[in-house]
């Protein structure tokens, strides 16, 4: 099965590469060390501290794997180049929720990176696959878990 392609804007991709460095370079290096020092204390069967730095260990690895693959299959969205026609991922769209009567103003991008507390939404969620390819003016219905919401398309522009 061909891997998913996890589409990023750039700020995200340097994100992730920024981790991945940093993981590979210094928190390895700190886990050896602690590892080292833990095995200089003697038995290894009942030394909680080698344990724990070995478990810590793994977790690293782990994510280490997570983010190659994810880099890997990045699909990079050049914010400078989104059509500011049409609601697309990497775009910031401000919309007016017909129900509660108030402005809200979202960025949309990939499943990766998205993080609602930021109001940045997944081009897979129920508002942002709705939202996508509209254009301002646009009413747009779109169903999710909490009923049928409203939306109406104000502006669309580019990430600042």
């Amino acid at each position: 099965m061909a891997d998913k392609k996890h589409i990023l804007t750039y700020a995200g991709l340097k994100k992730y590469e920024d981790e991945l460095q940093d993981l590979k370079v210094n928190r390895r290096r700190e886990i050896a060390q602690k590892i080292k020092e833990a095995r200089e204390q003697g038995d290894l069967s009942e030394n909680a501290e080698y344990d724990a730095a070995k478990d810590e260990q793994r977790d690293i690895e782990a994510r280490i794997d997570e983010l190659e693959k994810l880099l890997k299959n990045a699909e990079v969205v050049v914010e400078d180049e989104v059509n500011l026609d049409k609601i697309s991922i990497g775009c910031v769209v401000k919309v007016y929720d017909v129900e509660f009567e108030e402005e809200m103003e979202f960025k949309l991008v990939g499943s990766t990176e998205a993080n609602s507390l930021q109001n940045k939404i997944s081009n897979e969620s129920p508002v942002g696959h709705a939202l996508i390819g509209r254009k301002v003016g646009d009413v747009v219905d779109v169903e999710t878990q909490a009923g049928m919401l409203q939306y109406k398309v104000l502006d669309i522009k580019r990430v600042d």
